[in-house]
C-alpha cells in the first residue's frame, strides 16, 4: 500500500496545502467523500468500481491529513482494532 507520506507529498505537490491551513475544511472534505460514497451506493447506475473509488478517496484524504498532523495511522488503526476486538458485541448496545 502507498504510504501516507507519499499520499501527502502528492497533495502538497498538487497545491492542496496552501497557507493558512484550514483543518476544519480538511475534515469537511473527508465528509464530502463519505457523502459521495453514499450517493454512489444509492445510485441505480453506480458500479462497485465507483463506490470503491470513493472509499479510496476517503482513505487518501484521511492519510493526507494524518501525515500533515504527524500522526501514524498504521499504528493508530492497529491500536484501535485491538480495542474494538475486546469490546462486547455492538459495544453492549441494542441498536
Amino acid at each position: 500500500m502507498i504510504s501516507q507520506k507519499e499520499i501527502h507529498k502528492v497533495a502538497v505537490d498538487h497545491l492542496f496545502w496552501q497557507s493558512p491551513v484550514n483543518i476544519p475544511e480538511k475534515l469537511c472534505l473527508i465528509h464530502s467523500e463519505v457523502s459521495e460514497a453514499m450517493e454512489a451506493h444509492r445510485s441505480l447506475t453506480s458500479s462497485k468500481d465507483q463506490i470503491e473509488e470513493e472509499l479510496a478517496d476517503i482513505i487518501i484524504r484521511v492519510l493526507d491529513l494524518a501525515e500533515y498532523l504527524n500522526m501514524d495511522m498504521e499504528v493508530a488503526v492497529e491500536a484501535k482494532h485491538f480495542i474494538n476486538e475486546g469490546r462486547p458485541i455492538r459495544h453492549g448496545k441494542r441498536y
